[in-house]
């Protein structure tokens, strides 16, 4: 039993030190540029930009394979900070800034057909197969996904309301 444990804890020190050698040796760097871009980005992986998660959507903006403009969700405050970043100038006169919205399931309208659950990239709608279902807005992004896909048009796409926590003091008006 003794030399058992002998042979296992030796074991582990020299592949522990294999696979540290190989970390060392390895060792892949990775674009910086790519995750000051990914930590500006809000990290919500709605996919609304066309890529999967935001760490696809970075590394495609830092590689100029996309613009600047490419996060719906960031809008205008977003899309200026990356171009400030970049050093590009940014054209942002067909960006539409929406306010942030969250769906909303009409349930008398609901027939459980499940497709806006297979779409919602972060699983904020709950419910099953052939049951009601309803929306855990805490953890909808917006995307739109179920909207697209619902049959029977009973999803709605509401604005966030203002609770105490979220509401915040206006900005005055300038003076002209």
């Amino acid at each position: 039993m003794f030399s058992a444990i002998v042979i296992i804890t030796l074991m582990g020190i020299v592949m522990g030190a294999i696979l540290g050698v190989a970390a060392a040796y390895l060792a892949v760097e990775g674009n910086p540029l790519q995750g000051e871009i990914e930590a500006l980005l809000p990290g919500s992986q709605c996919g609304q930009c066309g890529y999967v998660g935001c760490t696809p959507a970075a590394g495609a903006i830092a590689s100029g394979e996309a613009p600047v403009t490419l996060c719906p969700p960031g809008g205008r405050a977003l899309a200026e900070q990356l171009a400030e970043k970049l050093g590009v100038s940014v054209d942002l006169s067909d960006m539409v800034e929406q306010e942030p919205r969250v769906a909303f399931i009409h349930e008398n309208l609901c027939v459980g057909c499940t497709k806006c659950f297979k779409r919602c990239p972060t699983d904020a709608v709950l419910g099953g197969p052939k049951q009601i279902h309803a929306v855990f807005a805490d953890a909808c992004t917006g995307c739109e996904k179920c909207f697209d896909v619902c049959p029977t048009e009973c999803i709605e796409m509401r604005p966030i309301e203002a609770t105490l926590q979220t509401w915040y003091w206006p900005e005055p008006a300038r003076a002209a």
